[in-house]
Parts: C-alpha cells; sequence; structure tokens
C-alpha cells in the first residue's frame, strides 16, 4: 500500500533551497519515490490561510517511506536545506486498493 511524505515548508533562503532541490530527486527516485505535489499554486478552501510550500512524495509502501527519510542520501540532501527553509513532515499511509 502506498504511503505519502507530507512536507509543510517556511522558505526563508529561495537560493539555498535550490541546492536542496538540485539533489533531493534523485534521493526520491532511489527509494522509489515520485513527487505529487512540488509547491505550485493553492488556495485555502477551510481553515487559515495556508501559506507554507506544500510537497507531497508518494513510496510504494510506508516502510520505504521512512528508508528514504532515514536514508544517508537523504540526510546529506537535508543538510543543504540548513539556513534555507523550516519544515515540518510526516509520513502517513494511503489507503488501500479497493
Amino acid at each position: 500500500m502506498a504511503a505519502y511524505l507530507i512536507v509543510y515548508m517556511t522558505v526563508s533562503s529561495p537560493e539555498q533551497l535550490k541546492k536542496y532541490q538540485a539533489v533531493t530527486p534523485a534521493a526520491v527516485a532511489k527509494y522509489d519515490g515520485r513527487f505529487l505535489v512540488r509547491g505550485g499554486p493553492k488556495v485555502t478552501v477551510e481553515g487559515p490561510d495556508e501559506h507554507r510550500r506544500i510537497v507531497v512524495v508518494e513510496f510504494p509502501t510506508f516502510k520505504r517511506a521512512q528508508e528514504f527519510w532515514d536514508s544517508p542520501d537523504y540526510r546529506a540532501a537535508a543538510e543543504l536545506r540548513k539556513g534555507a527553509a523550516t519544515f515540518n513532515a510526516v509520513i502517513v499511509d494511503g489507503v488501500p486498493p479497493n
């Protein structure tokens, strides 16, 4: 069953964040993930306005998503985002197919 890494970030240094964004896709792919959402336009339809950048990455399993997050590949990439953005991240299980 698919699992999803959902990230909310507040970007403080777009130039620094570009370094992180340049290397993250390879780490995501190595762990069989794929980006479903990577920023872009949004509209808040209920609740307080959401101003943070939103990223959603799909992985084939919850375990694979955790392996990605804990991997040396991603840890190295995460070092590049220090000082570029604050992150809130969660991994959630998807819904089984009917």
